[in-house]
């Protein structure tokens, strides 16, 4: 889910889990409100927020209280630190970990009932590259293994890389829910960006680009043909690159009408 403010995604992830209730309208999970799941640990894992956790508990203890709490076998615990990496740390108090290691603790804690759904709210986020990796390759595992995994992010260029549905919300309004390979083919084409001493000349002579200040966007020509046409009519070129489309510029297109503040 990529939403425009930011703000939203939160909020929205809150209602899905019942914390807060929205204005208008319901959230179902799996076709019940969460509040009615008989074992809602069981059925939906989230992470929202890594640092809301007592820093004074180990991380055994941390895992415990809640498994306990939610009729989950003590012995689950290990088993979620051990698939995220924190076995050797189990012991030790929270208050001390880094922000990746309270990053995988959390998602641990949505493990704890084997949930069919996850929700995770910009888990990357802060992370350095080694923790990017380690999320993003996990959060495929769990999708491979038949889960939902919901994701919510600002950063297209991670989302290009693990998601492949997305949902783009703007000011309130549901603006997209495809694939992300339908969402960056529908929103965004591949270009040959062109740059001369003589731009209004190239343009003119290729007459299916579109001029900018200080570069000719063209869509129906290859860089091949766009070299060849300038070569013989001897206009120099000093930039001529075939662009392709990303997630974050189809992104940056569609959601242009629902920026609360610009620059």
């Amino acid at each position: 889910m990529c939403p425009k403010p930011i703000a939203v995604k939160s909020t929205t992830m809150r209602m899905i889990l019942g914390l807060d209730r929205p204005t208008g309208g319901s959230v179902l999970v799996d076709g019940v409100p969460y509040r009615d799941l008989r074992h809602p640990l069981r059925k939906v894992g989230a992470l929202l927020d890594a640092k809301a956790v007592h820093g004074g508990r180990s991380a055994w203890d941390h895992l415990l209280a809640i498994a306990q709490s939610n009729a989950i076998p003590a012995g689950r615990v290990m088993e979620v630190l051990e698939a995220v990496g924190l076995r050797e740390v189990a012991r030790k108090r929270i208050g001390g970990f880094s922000l990746g290691m309270s990053q995988r603790l959390g998602i641990a804690a949505a493990l704890l009932g084997d949930p069919e759904v996850l929700i995770f709210d910009e888990p990357v986020n802060g992370l350095d590259p080694d923790g990017i990796l380690w999320i993003r390759t996990f959060m495929r595992e769990l999708a491979a293994e038949g889960r939902a995994v919901f994701v919510s992010s600002h950063l297209m260029s991670e989302m290009a890389q693990t998601a492949d549905h997305l949902v783009v919300i703007g000011r309130g309004r549901l603006i997209a829910d495809t694939s992300v390979a339908e969402f960056i083919g529908r929103s965004s084409q591949a270009y040959v960006r062109v740059r001369s001493p003589r731009l209004a000349e190239v343009a003119e002579l290729v007459k299916v680009g579109h001029l900018h200040p200080d570069h000719l966007r063209v869509t129906a020509m290859t860089p091949l043909e766009i070299g060849a046409l300038t070569a013989r009519a001897g206009l120099p070129l000093e930039e001529l690159t075939l662009v392709q489309p990303s997630l974050e510029a189809a992104y940056m297109e569609l959601t242009k009408d629902s920026l609360e503040y610009s620059s």
